[in-house]
Formats: C-alpha cells, structure tokens, sequence
C-alpha cells in the first residue's frame, strides 16, 4: 500500500471515531432534555392541579373518578392585530394508567394587546374521549366559547365548562377559575418528540 492510501485511511478512521466520541455525548444530552422536559411537565401539572382542588374542591373527585384527564400550561401574547399562544401538557388514561405529552397551539386575530398566562385542566368522561383526544387532538373553531357552571347543580364538575357532551374545562388564571372561556384558533396534538 502506498502512503496516500494509509494516510487517506488513518484520516478516515480518525475522523470516524473522533465524530463517535462526539456524537455519544450529544445525543445523552438530548436524552437528558427530553427526561427534564417531561419532569418539568409532570410538575407543572402536579402544581395545577393542587391549585385546582384549593379552588375549587370538587375537582379532585371529578379527576380521580373521570376515564382520564388533561392538564396544559399556556403562554400567549397580541400585538395590534395578531397574536398567539403555545402550550404543553400531559394527559392521563386513568384506565390504562399510560401518560401522553402533548401540546398547544393558538392563533387570535383582532385588535388587542397584551399577554396572557393560564393553566387548563381538562375532564373526559368517557375512555373513547380520552382516546380521541390523544390520537386525534382537539381544535377549537374561530368563536367557540363556554360558561363555567357556578351553581352547587354542577355537583363535581362545578366551576368547569361543557365544550362537549362528557367533556369539562377548567381554566386557571392567576386570580383564579376564569368564568368564561374563549378559545379561537386553539389546537391541541401528540408531541411526537416527547412520546
């Protein structure tokens, strides 16, 4: 073998193991990204939903008694005629006692400014709720919007909003439950990175 073959070779090899030793590393960060992401997440809904049950009292029956439930942590923000939001959040099948990460999307157009900050804590009744919400998502229309049913008749669910038979939100803002729910635009999806 000539020499400007073994040294073609030997810069091969180097390089090779020089991109493995690299590249191990960087993906055990990833890895280590993803596991605090999800952490954070659990956390966060951990922290919602204690604040919840302190709210409003009811609702830890509801969630413990329900076929699963949701809990996303939302940032959104309006400048002038556009603005939007983004989200994440975990859903929990309490009959198959499998978590799925999810997230947020919003999009608002209309004349405003400000930005907004709130936890949602979604209640499926059903298992096949639960099911659609994770395989399918949810997207809420241009206009949709909901009450809270504040009267002692909504028994568990008081303080939550119907956006669908067997379906309730509640919606925590800093000062509270909100009473009204407005979600233009909102879509709601697997995150495929952290599932």
């Amino acid at each position: 073998m000539n020499q400007a073959k073994i040294f073609i070779i030997t810069i091969s090899i180097t390089l090779l193991l020089s991109f493995t030793v690299t590249a191990v590393p960087l993906w055990a960060d990833s890895k280590e990204e993803i596991k605090q992401e999800k952490a954070d997440i659990r956390k966060m809904a951990k922290e919602t939903l204690a604040r919840l049950y302190k709210v409003q009292p009811s609702t830890k029956k509801a969630v413990s008694k329900s076929a699963g439930y949701a809990v996303f942590s939302n940032f959104g923000m309006k400048i002038f005629v556009a603005g939007g939001g983004s989200g994440e959040g975990i859903i929990f099948d309490n009959k198959t006692k499998k978590e799925t990460f999810m997230k947020m999307v919003e999009l608002q157009a209309g004349i405003g400014m400000g930005i907004k900050k709130f936890r949602l804590v979604w209640v499926f009744e059903n298992h096949k709720d639960v099911t659609e919400f994770i395989n399918s998502g949810w997207e809420f229309g241009g206009q949709t919007s909901a009450a809270a049913k504040l009267s002692d008749e909504g028994g568990a669910f008081a303080g939550a909003m119907s956006v669908s038979p067997g379906i309730w939100l509640y919606q925590l803002t800093d000062d509270g439950l909100a009473l009204e729910l407005t979600g233009k635009g909102t879509k709601y999806y697997k995150d495929d990175d952290l599932n």
